[in-house]
């Protein structure tokens, strides 16, 4: 019998806080998985680091989120925070460029954590791969207490 196996791929935590469902976050699209799969972090941190190595392929103008293209094709969106893009970039500081190669761990962008909580919005972050149909085997547990670019935040399958 030939056996093919599967390589499993790993998120680390683009930033620190606790793991909830995507079908927990306070905005349909992301709930309803519209943008895409995986889970969502209710953060603690001020500084967003990539989740993977590869390539920074979107960073917003506004820098409240920014997509990651990874080598095995995955395509990784980290949104940070709920509704932020109305703060037009008040609150964001871009620590990384668009296009640029980033590693695992890699600083993308500083948030004032007090600034945007003052305004009234919500720093859920979901970290979601846009482009599901091409991954399975999602893993995670929810309710994990995760460090960011330290922790496994989860697991995923190429097809």
């Amino acid at each position: 019998m030939l056996g093919f196996s599967k390589k499993t791929y790993e998120l680390i935590a683009p930033v620190s806080g606790k793991i909830i469902d995507i079908s927990d976050v306070p905005d349909e699209v992301f709930a309803e998985k519209l943008v895409g799969d995986g889970v969502a972090i209710d953060s603690t941190g001020d500084v967003i680091v990539s989740p993977a190595d590869g390539e920074l392929s979107l960073l917003f103008k506004t820098y409240h989120a920014f997509g990651l293209t990874l080598d095995n094709g995955a395509e990784i969106l980290v949104h940070i925070g709920i509704d932020t893009v109305k703060l037009k970039g008040e609150g964001f500081q871009a620590l990384a460029k668009q296009g640029m190669r980033v590693r695992k761990g890699d600083p993308i962008v500083r948030i004032n954590r007090g600034f945007i909580k003052n305004k009234g919005y919500s720093l859920i972050t979901p970290v979601l791969i846009t482009n599901p149909d091409s991954v399975s085997d999602i893993q995670y547990t929810l309710g994990n207490h995760v460090e960011a670019g330290k922790d496994k935040l989860y697991t995923y399958n190429v097809k």
